[in-house]
C-alpha cells in the first residue's frame, strides 16, 4: 500500500505539472523576468517532452499559417477568412523572437538543433480547390507576414517545388500550390528539452521525473495550493505547498482542472482524438522530398488531421511522415489510462459534452472511417499526394494523443474547440492549457497571455515591461499593422537562429 506523508512540504513559489514545451516556455519566461522565483517541476514520464511535444508525436513543427488550409475558411460569401491566419503568423514570429534571445544569450545553444528553414506549401487539385487556393492567396497577399508567398498553377513549376507530388500525376488534372520560402521546421522535442537542461542549472529550479500529481485543493490556512504527488517508482505520496500553479500536462490537464474545483472550471469536457502517421523507410525518397505540404481535410476530419507531406529533422536526421490518420481511443496521453476520458465525465460537463456530440456527427463519422482503415486505405490516401508511392517504404507510426476543448455554450449547448485555451482562476493562483493545434508553435503568445491574467500587477511593471520588449522585441506591438517592425525583426531572428532570410518577390504562374 502506498505510504503516504502527512506532512506538507514547503513548496516553491511555481509549480509547473508537465515537463513539455508550455511548461518550459512558462518556466524560462518567468525565471528570467524574476530570477529569484523557485519552481518545481513535476513530470510523470522519465524525461521531458515524450508525450505531446516529442518531435513523432507532434504535428505542430513551426505552425505559422503559411500553408494549413484550414486556418483560412472560405465563408458562405465566398470569401476568405484571413484574421486567425495573421493572427498565428504574428504569434509564431513572437516564438521566434524569443528564441532568437535566448540562443543570443546562450540559453541556447543550438539553434541548428531544434529549427531549420524549410518551404511551407499548400497543394491542391480540382476545379473547385483550385479557385479557392486562389482566392486565399490574393486574401492573404492584403497582409506583410505572407509577403513573399508564391502561386502557382503550372505542373512543370510544381514538379521543381514538389517533384514526389507531381511524378506519376494525371497531367490533366487541374492543379495549384502556394510556397513560402521562410516555414521552418521546428523540433519541439530538442527545443524542450534544451529549455529544460538549462531551467535546472539555475538556482531555486528542481525537476522531478517519474511523479504523478494524484491531486490539488486550496490551502486554507497557508494561501495558494498544496499538491498531492505520488513518485512512480516508490508509491510513496507527499504534499506540496505552492503560491501559483500551472497545469500544462497536455491532455492531462483537463482531471486535474476539474480537481481543482475552481468555479472557471466547471462546463469544460474533453473529446480524444489519436493521430497515426505513415514513415518513410526508403532513404531515396526522403532525400527527395524537401517541403511541408499541406492540403485540405476531409469533411468532417478535425483540423488537427489537415493532410500533409512533412519533411522534419529529428534527432539530426531527415524524416518524412504522411498523414496525419486519425484515431479514437479513451485516453487523454499517449501514456494514459482508457479510463480517462470516462473519469472525466462530471455533472457540470455532461450536457456540454452531450450536445457537443449531437452537433458533430461528421467527426464521430469520420473517426469510424479512419479507425477502420486498412493498409491499403491509408496507402490510397498517401498516393492522392505522392501517386508513385510504394507500400513496402512506409511503415505505421503511433503519435500523440489530443484532446479537443468541449465548453458550454448558451446557444447551442455545448461546443468542440479547434484550438487552445488558457483556464485560469479568478485570484490568478493556477491555470491549466487546454486543448491542441496550434500549440507548440504560439507557445509564447500563449504564456503572455497566460501572465497577464495570473500575473497582472508583475507583469504591468516598468523592470518586467522592460525586460518582456528585450525577449520580444515586437511585445506590445502588432506585426500585423507594422510591416517594416516584420521587416526588420524577421531579419534579426533568421541571421541568429540560421534560418532563410531573404523573401521571395511575390509570385504568379498560371
Amino acid at each position: 500500500m502506498a505510504k503516504h506523508t502527512n506532512t506538507t512540504e514547503k513548496g516553491p513559489d511555481v509549480l509547473l505539472i508537465g515537463a513539455g514545451i508550455m511548461s518550459a516556455t512558462l518556466g524560462v519566461l518567468l525565471k528570467e523576468l524574476e530570477p529569484s522565483l523557485t519552481i518545481d517541476i513535476y513530470e510523470r514520464l522519465d524525461k521531458a517532452a515524450a508525450e505531446s511535444s516529442d518531435a513523432w508525436n507532434n504535428a505542430g513543427t513551426g505552425h505559422s499559417a503559411f500553408c494549413e488550409l484550414n486556418y483560412t475558411p472560405e465563408r458562405e460569401d465566398g470569401t476568405i477568412e484571413t484574421p486567425k491566419a495573421v493572427k498565428i503568423a504574428e504569434s509564431f514570429e513572437q516564438s521566434k523572437q524569443f528564441w532568437a534571445h535566448l540562443v543570443e544569450n546562450g540559453f541556447l545553444n543550438d539553434a541548428p538543433g531544434f529549427i531549420r528553414s524549410i518551404p511551407h506549401m499548400s497543394f491542391v487539385w480540382g476545379d473547385e480547390n483550385v479557385r479557392y487556393l486562389h482566392k486565399r492567396y490574393d486574401a492573404l497577399q492584403q497582409n506583410h507576414l505572407f509577403h513573399g508567398m508564391q502561386y502557382s498553377e503550372d505542373p512543370a513549376h510544381l514538379a521543381d517545388w514538389m517533384p514526389l507530388v507531381m511524378e506519376g500525376r494525371d497531367p490533366a488534372q487541374p492543379v495549384a500550390a502556394t510556397r513560402m520560402d521562410i516555414g521552418t521546421d521546428v523540433n519541439f522535442g530538442a527545443l524542450t528539452r534544451c529549455m529544460f537542461a538549462k531551467l535546472q542549472e539555475m538556482p531555486g529550479v528542481t525537476m522531478h521525473f517519474g511523479y504523478d500529481v494524484r491531486d490539488l485543493w486550496r490551502s486554507k490556512s497557508l494561501g495558494g495550493w498544496k499538491v498531492r504527488v505520488e513518485n512512480l517508482t516508490t508509491g510513496a505520496t507527499r504534499d506540496v505547498q505552492a503560491g501559483f500553479v500551472f497545469i500544462g500536462a497536455g491532455g492531462g490537464s483537463l482531471r486535474l482542472l476539474e480537481k481543482s474545483d475552481i468555479p472557471e472550471s466547471r462546463g469544460y469536457g474533453g473529446f480524444p482524438v489519436g493521430g497515426q502517421w505513415l514513415k518513410c523507410t526508403n532513404r531515396d525518397v526522403v532525400e527527395r522530398h524537401h517541403a511541408k505540404v499541406y492540403g485540405k481535410a476531409s469533411v468532417g476530419a478535425p483540423p488537427m488531421s489537415v493532410p500533409h507531406l512533412d519533411t522534419r529533422m529529428i534527432d539530426g536526421k531527415q524524416e518524412l511522415l504522411f498523414g496525419p490518420y486519425a484515431g479514437f481511443s479513451t485516453k487523454f496521453l499517449k501514456h494514459g489510462s482508457y479510463l480517462d476520458l470516462p473519469k472525466s465525465i462530471q455533472l457540470s460537463n455532461m450536457a456540454p459534452m452531450l450536445m457537443a456530440g449531437l452537433h458533430n456527427i461528421p467527426l464521430t463519422k469520420y473517426l469510424i472511417q479512419q479507425v477502420m482503415q486498412s493498409p491499403e486505405d491509408r496507402l490510397a490516401a498517401l498516393k492522392e499526394y505522392f501517386p508513385e508511392a510504394q507500400m513496402d517504404d512506409w511503415e505505421l507510426e503511433i503519435a500523440g494523443q489530443r484532446v479537443q476543448v468541449i465548453k458550454k455554450d448558451d446557444e447551442e449547448g455545448g461546443v468542440l474547440e479547434f484550438g487552445t485555451e488558457v483556464v485560469s482562476a479568478a485570484d490568478g493562483s493556477i491555470a491549466a492549457l487546454l486543448g491542441a493545434s496550434p500549440g507548440a508553435s504560439t507557445a509564447v503568445s500563449i504564456m503572455l497571455d497566460l501572465m497577464t491574467k495570473c500575473f497582472p500587477t508583475q507583469i504591468a511593471s516598468p523592470d518586467w515591461q522592460q525586460k518582456l520588449r528585450e525577449m520580444i522585441p515586437s511585445y506590445g506591438q502588432s506585426l500585423a499593422k507594422n510591416a517594416e517592425l516584420t521587416r526588420q525583426l524577421r531579419e534579426q531572428t533568421s541571421r541568429i537562429l540560421g534560418l532563410t532570410m531573404d523573401e521571395q518577390t511575390p509570385e504568379v504562374t498560371r
